[in-house]
């Protein structure tokens, strides 16, 4: 084909047909410039194929993820409203003596020693350079937003567990007895709760019981100590606040997977 046009041109200068031969030449030019356009279009619309491919390999996967970070939160929420409706019986108990009932007691301090934290997945799209393929405006700002709402809810968690490792455990450990706490919370499943994850052998092992204490507690005098009645108000704080946070993210997840939802719905 090019031999074929060099001789159309060689052709044309020969016979001195100047103005044929430019004539020629633009159009050669014009058919050149098509062409180029042309392959930039195929070249533009195979990366375009492929960007909406990876596009929804990231969707389906993200939808995945937050399916599974939702289910956790859920987890997390309830063991947090279990941990504040036992603290709201103990108070009960201290306003109202008359209701003191030894075994529920220690139903309730068992649900307000654990502590639970939320450990979602997380794809950092940013800097994998993988955010600019999603289209979506909207799903990309939650999703770049995402991270920090995390920590928002973290810092109240583990705010709760510092103090319940260096305030609340050892006030209990001085005032009661944690063995027989702990034989309950293990008759009553309470332990396997907090798993990230169950099994056979690990739940044998949480259920492997230790007994009561042979040194019977006086459960009036810790619900009369002045102290504990402080200890229960920062254990309910806390977690009502991180309760509330836990649900802020909650709706957010729900935001996220609505927005994924759609798109692949109309990819």
């Amino acid at each position: 084909m090019i031999k074929f046009f060099r001789k159309i041109r060689q052709n044309l200068m020969m016979e001195n047909k100047t103005s044929k031969y430019l004539a020629y030449a633009l159009g050669e030019i014009i058919l050149v410039v098509i062409g180029i356009l042309i392959a930039l279009s195929i070249n533009n619309w195979n990366e375009e194929r492929t960007e909406r491919r990876e596009e929804m390999a990231i969707l389906k996967q993200l939808k995945t993820e937050f399916n599974a970070n939702l289910s956790q939160l859920d987890d997390k929420i309830g063991l947090k409203t279990n941990l504040i409706n036992a603290v709201t019986k103990l108070f009960q108990y201290i306003d109202n003596p008359s209701l003191r009932n030894k075994d529920s007691l220690d139903q309730f301090l068992g649900k307000t020693i654990p502590y639970s934290t939320f450990d979602p997945i997380v794809s950092d799209l940013a800097s994998s350079g993988s955010l600019r393929l999603i289209r979506s405006d909207s799903l990309k700002l939650l999703l770049s937003l995402w991270t920090s709402d995390i920590v928002s809810v973290q810092e109240d968690e583990l705010s709760w567990k510092s103090y319940r490792n260096e305030q609340y455990v050892p006030f209990l450990v001085a005032h009661y007895q944690l063995r027989t706490i702990r034989q309950v919370a293990i008759e009553s499943g309470l332990i396997k709760g907090y798993l990230i994850e169950t099994g056979e052998r690990k739940a044998a092992e949480l259920d492997a019981e230790i007994g009561n204490s042979k040194y019977p507690p006086d459960f009036h005098a810790l619900l009369d100590q002045p102290d504990f009645e402080d200890h229960l108000e920062r254990a309910i704080s806390t977690n009502r606040f991180a309760l509330s946070q836990s649900l802020i993210l909650r709706n957010r997840i729900l935001e996220i997977m609505a927005l994924l939802d759609r798109e692949i719905k109309d990819h």
